[in-house]
């Protein structure tokens, strides 16, 4: 399956819309696959107000099923999913890691480096199409080509959602407890 094909293929339907394709994800299964294709607003610029929404993703469904439709680039029977990126931003290209540097990152290679395929760490760099991730106080410099896949990791601090301790909970002084044997 050629994901890239799929992603030049509906970019620019969805431009028209306003919306970017950021991503195309095929998964395989019995009987079908699952088609996964991640948009965004082209104009929210950050700003929550105008990120893509419910009725982006049917809108964009309706047109992208409709070009495959009659381009029927994926043999048969599979199911059309549209998708917001989400908190867990998924990056695809080198571009997209640009829009993050500083932001912390997992990347799975598609072959192993110094032993590890899971990588974690801060977007240092971009470079055309090479990324810097300082991953464990040092920078790796990957190619493109080189990333399964990547996603952002969340800021839980900033986002308000850092959890708060239970009382009673760790820390918290216990009395003594008599048990029966």
């Amino acid at each position: 399956m050629q994901t890239e094909a799929i992603v030049a293929r509906v970019a620019p339907a969805l431009a028209e819309l306003g919306l970017e394709c950021l991503g195309v994800e095929w998964n395989a299964g019995h009987g079908g696959g699952l088609l996964r294709v991640y948009i965004d607003s082209l104009h929210h610029g950050g700003d929550a107000a105008n990120a893509v929404g419910v009725d982006d993703c049917e809108a964009a469904s309706r047109e992208i099923s409709a070009l495959l439709d009659v381009d029927d680039p994926i043999p048969g029977h599979y199911v059309l999913e549209v998708s917001s990126p989400g908190i867990e931003r998924p990056l695809f290209n080198a571009a997209q890691f640009a829009r993050f540097l500083g932001e912390e990152a997992k990347v799975t290679l598609k072959l192993p480096r110094d032993g590890r395929r899971r990588l974690r760490g801060k977007i240092a760099t971009v470079d055309g199409k090479r990324i810097g991730v300082d991953v464990d106080g040092t920078r790796m410099d990957l190619a493109e080509d080189e990333i399964e896949s990547a996603h952002l990791v969340p800021d839980w601090d900033a986002l308000g959602y850092t959890p708060k301790p239970k009382p009673g909970g760790r820390g918290a002084k216990q009395g003594n407890v008599k048990r029966k044997h």
